[in-house]
């Protein structure tokens, strides 16, 4: 039987590389008590080495903050552009597409340069400053409350626009996607207005950088398995990228070799 240390040591490499762990699962590789797995997980993150969720772990705290935009727009910005260029290639001729609020759908907007005509329907009061100027894109700006932190608008007006509309394809930029807890986002606001787009949507593709796998914002979305395809960066921890595959979800990983 493994020591204490030993069990420690085994439990914080298989986080390292895998980026989560079961009680269930270390006990039976262990080959002991899952009151003894969650001991050493308790010990652990008394140290502050891991975050303790139920029935597991995980290397950060999964709960994520409501963050202003201009803070998110300084993080993972090559993987942002990346992943707003992978985005790009699947506008078609005439295409009509929905961009929500955040800062990967803005640096994907950043990237759009239709050669067709395309029509956006935009929640982002600076992504649709952007797109305004280009003459193939014909604009339609969501009204309702505007949330100052993020520069984009929530609410009923907001919704109501969606009971009208079918567009091919949603851009959803999120802050956590977790394989219990799904497609999250911090405001609770946010996440509504977010559901009723992908009611309006054919396809809905959600476009985000490694960090926010095993994340789990407040306001929830969707279960993983009503999505239809992922574009991230090649950050992404394997087990879930595994995960996400098996579940017939189209995966595109973005990174300096090209994708996969």
């Amino acid at each position: 039987m493994l020591s204490i240390a030993e069990r420690h040591k085994y439990i914080l490499d298989k986080l390292h590389k895998n980026g989560f762990i079961k009680v269930s699962d270390i006990a039976h590789e262990l080959d002991v008590t899952p009151v003894t797995v969650r001991k050493d997980l308790k010990s652990l993150e008394e140290k502050k080495l891991l975050y303790r969720t139920h029935g597991s772990a995980s290397p950060v705290n999964p709960h994520t903050a409501d963050i202003d935009l201009q803070e998110k727009e300084k993080m993972s910005i090559s993987e942002k552009k990346l992943i707003a260029k992978a985005a790009c290639s699947l506008i078609e001729p005439n295409d009509s597409i929905i961009i929500a609020s955040g800062s990967t759908a803005h640096t994907f907007a950043q990237e759009l340069n239709p050669q067709d005509s395309l029509t956006v329907v935009s929640a982002s009061l600076k992504t649709s400053m952007l797109l305004n100027n280009n003459p193939n894109i014909e604009l339609i700006q969501l009204g309702g409350i505007v949330r100052k932190n993020s520069f984009s608008v929530v609410g009923d007006f907001a919704s109501r626009l969606f009971e009208d509309l079918t567009c091919s394809k949603l851009f959803l930029g999120v802050d956590g996607i977790d394989i219990e807890n799904g497609i999250t986002n911090s405001n609770i606001e946010e996440s509504v207005l977010n559901k009723r787009m992908m009611k309006a949507a054919l396809r809905t593709i959600i476009l985000s950088d490694s960090s926010k796998f095993g994340r789990r914002g407040f306001g929830k979305i969707c279960n993983l398995d009503q999505i239809d395809m992922i574009i991230t960066d090649s950050g992404i921890p394997k087990h879930m990228a595994d995960t996400i595959e098996e579940m017939g979800i189209e995966l595109i990983i973005v990174g300096e070799n090209g994708s996969r």
